[in-house]
């Protein structure tokens, strides 16, 4: 990689690591705390490739794009923020940031990135952004999960194409929401959303309604494997030919799409037209890590619609994170609100989440053991419980790398702490390559703190 990077993050340890990779990589990197010497560097010509973060001590990084394209049309500007929601992404698609990647990040990930700015120009702007003032705050997607960081960037890079858009998840992820959220941010916000049901397009002339209802604004059709041959032979027809002001066609489904095809209770033609897009929405066991951020979220809601100010224990909120959620967001949302205006003190306890979940849902204490069981005992009794909270259902694929993130991210941090914050020490230890400590010093966002200790 050949060329001059800038970096501007108010993290010191962001900056060191950064600077320290990508002068290996053969870069040039100037880093700065400051948004006002960044734009100072950008104004002299300095830089190929912007790394910025969004909060820092002088300004926001994203206010500064529109007058860094302007200074420096076809400048890359990567974004990085901890501000880990659908909000975050989808102002800096619509700000034209090369590329946006949420914190904690990967830096093999980052590094690919940029190397991608560096031999590619910046695209050219496309469309108007929306106004702070039109954009509603309180938007279904919440989560720092990796699922849904990948979610917020596939969804801001697709919500202002043409092309028909799949979106699909279990029952209570929030399709129909999602699809609207997408709506709500695209180049079509002005005009009509409609949603279709399978009498709409079963009814005489229901087709040719649609099309003049929905005005070239967003038709989404729920549960579209659903619907019966006809239904699906209609909206074929429909797509083929929408008409002068043709809409975007959304769809959601609990099924997967292309089994339902194979089984034959999805047309092929439809299949194929639908296909296009998909955005696959992750199930809360997928994003357990979410669960207590979703939690106060809801408790928020709840108060602003008049519930009292309440907040989870701490052994509540680990009982709710082990729970299966086969209701997913959905379930999560009503036994918050329930648990709002039911709780006996503003503080809810353990109890009283066991008793919303009902007596399934509460397997015992999340944390506890004998005092001389043996490590392995108790990993394996705590995973035993995490699969039988499942019940039937099989935990998310991924479940061999979690496993090791939490069990990695207690040991590295008990580890740094017995050895005062000395990496090198730490890194003898553990019995691994100080290199690799510091990338999973990085990637688990493990806080370092150097002090002398005490033998």
């Amino acid at each position: 990689m050949d060329g001059t990077v800038l970096v501007a993050d108010d993290d010191r340890t962001i900056r060191t690591v950064l600077t320290q990779a990508l002068t290996r990589a053969g870069c040039r990197v100037h880093a700065t705390s400051s948004l006002t010497t960044l734009m100072r560097w950008v104004a002299e010509g300095k830089g190929d490739v912007v790394i910025s973060d969004v909060v820092m001590p002088d300004g926001n990084g994203l206010e500064m794009l529109p007058k860094i394209a302007q200074d420096r049309p076809g400048l890359p500007v990567i974004v990085i923020s901890a501000q880990n929601t659908i909000m975050t992404a989808i102002k800096a698609a619509e700000a034209e940031a090369y590329d946006y990647l949420p914190k904690p990040f990967d830096l093999p990930e980052l590094m690919k990135r940029t190397a991608k700015a560096m031999a590619e120009s910046r695209k050219s702007p496309s469309g108007s952004t929306v106004e702070d003032h039109e954009r509603p705050e309180d938007l279904p997607l919440i989560g720092r999960t990796e699922v849904m960081q990948a979610l917020y960037r596939l969804i801001a890079r697709v919500m202002n194409t043409d092309m028909p858009l799949m979106i699909t998840g279990e029952s209570g992820t929030g399709k129909s929401l999602i699809a609207r959220a997408v709506h709500d941010f695209s180049d079509r916000r002005t005009l009509p959303f409609v949603t279709a049901s399978e009498s709409d397009l079963m009814a005489l002339e229901g087709p040719a309604r649609l099309l003049a209802e929905v005005k070239g604004g967003t038709l989404l059709i729920d549960e579209l494997v659903d619907l019966p041959d006809e239904a699906q032979a209609r909206l074929v027809r429909m797509m083929d030919s929408p008409g002068t002001h043709a809409p975007r066609i959304m769809a959601t489904s609990q099924k997967d799409p292309a089994v339902a095809m194979e089984n034959g209770t999805l047309r092929q033609d439809l299949y194929y037209r639908m296909s296009g897009t998909e955005l696959g929405v992750p199930s809360l066991r997928e994003r357990v890590e979410d669960i207590a951020l979703l939690a106060a979220h809801f408790l928020v809601k709840a108060e602003n619609d008049g519930a009292p100010h309440r907040y989870f224990s701490d052994e509540a909120s680990e009982m709710m994170r082990h729970c299966a959620w086969p209701g997913n967001v959905r379930q999560l949302e009503n036994i918050v609100r329930r648990l709002a205006l039911t709780a006996r003190s503003e503080e809810i306890s353990r109890a009283e989440v066991a008793a919303a979940l009902g007596p399934k849902t509460d397997a015992g204490p999340v944390i506890g053991g004998a005092v001389n069981e043996k490590l392995t005992d108790s990993i394996a009794r705590h995973l035993q419980r995490y699969f039988d909270l499942h019940g039937d259902i099989l935990p998310p694929p991924g479940l061999y790398a979690r496993i090791l993130r939490e069990v990695e991210a207690p040991l590295i941090e008990i580890a740094l702490s017995a050895t005062g914050g000395n990496q090198a020490k730490c890194a003898e230890l553990l019995g691994i390559n100080r290199n690799t400590l510091r990338k999973k010093i990085t990637d688990l966002d493990i806080e370092v703190t150097r002090r002398r200790k005490l033998m």
